[in-house]
């Protein structure tokens, strides 16, 4: 049961590196978000696992469970909106190709 907990926690915590370190690489707003929210996410849902199976209890393994639903249910959801607000805000410096140009009127900019 230790070794099982162990290393689900040892991969959840790899995850959630190479979610920190996705985000400090990559280039631009949207693949930090790719980053972040897919590698982020299952790194906790990794590490919630590795407690659920350490502590072995059932009050706690639901809390873990349902925290990790409201991860799952959440992280996407933020990920988009955080896309778009950028999407909408337009790159600092001009130098992205738009192509969702024109789709959403020519007023969409929040600038």
């Amino acid at each position: 049961m230790t070794y099982a907990a162990l290393t689900l926690a040892s991969l959840g915590t790899a995850f959630l590196l190479l979610a920190a370190v996705g985000v400090v690489r990559m280039p631009d707003l949207f693949t930090r978000l790719q980053a972040s929210s897919k590698a982020g996410t299952l790194g906790a849902a990794l590490l919630l696992g590795g407690a659920a199976v350490f502590f072995a209890d059932g009050p706690i393994t639901v809390r873990l469970g349902m925290i990790g639903v409201f991860l799952v249910l959440t992280a996407p959801v933020a990920a988009h909106a955080l896309a778009r607000v950028g999407y909408l805000a337009g790159p600092p410096d001009g130098s992205s190709v738009d192509e969702l140009a024109g789709r959403y009127g020519d007023d969409h900019r929040l600038d």
